[in-house]
């Protein structure tokens, strides 16, 4: 499987993965709240997303959402907060992932769909994106729909 993995990754196009996706763990209280602001004033909503560049499950998630058909649902409806849950597995930030209804001990990456004054709309609460890598892409495609 792990070859299999490694086969399937190594198509990718260069720069498939973003470098360095999730900011300093620090930032996630100043990110979303500038985000529900921006989000506010566009008539959009937040879609912040809880894992980790060590995160492969993330990295998958990030090369699905940049895909044109979620990639255009995204810039049209959601502003996206990226939120660090450490730099070595999941370390940081369990208030603000409790305070959106994530349970982190589920796995990443988890997601949370907040609305303009930063109410949730949806939180995954069962590691729903947990094992990305093994799933059909189309459900992110789904998940924006479902919620945008």
């Amino acid at each position: 499987m792990r070859t299999l993995l490694l086969v399937l990754f190594s198509l990718l196009p260069p720069g498939a993965f973003a470098a360095k996706l999730y900011p300093e763990p620090a930032r996630a209280s100043g990110d979303i709240a500038a985000a529900v602001a921006q989000a506010a004033r566009e008539g959009k909503r937040v879609l912040v997303d809880f894992g980790g560049d060590w995160c492969t499950d993330c990295k998958v998630l990030d090369v699905n959402m940049r895909k044109p058909e979620n990639a255009a649902i995204l810039a049209e409806r959601f502003v996206v907060v990226h939120v660090n849950v450490g730099d070595k597995g999941i370390q940081e930030n369990f208030d603000i992932a409790n305070r959106y209804g994530i349970p982190l001990k589920k796995g990443v990456p988890a997601l949370a769909v907040l609305d303009g004054k930063g109410a949730v709309v949806y939180a995954q609460k069962a590691g729903e994106f947990e094992n990305m890598r093994a799933m059909d892409p189309a459900s992110v495609h789904g998940f924006l729909v479902r919620w945008r």
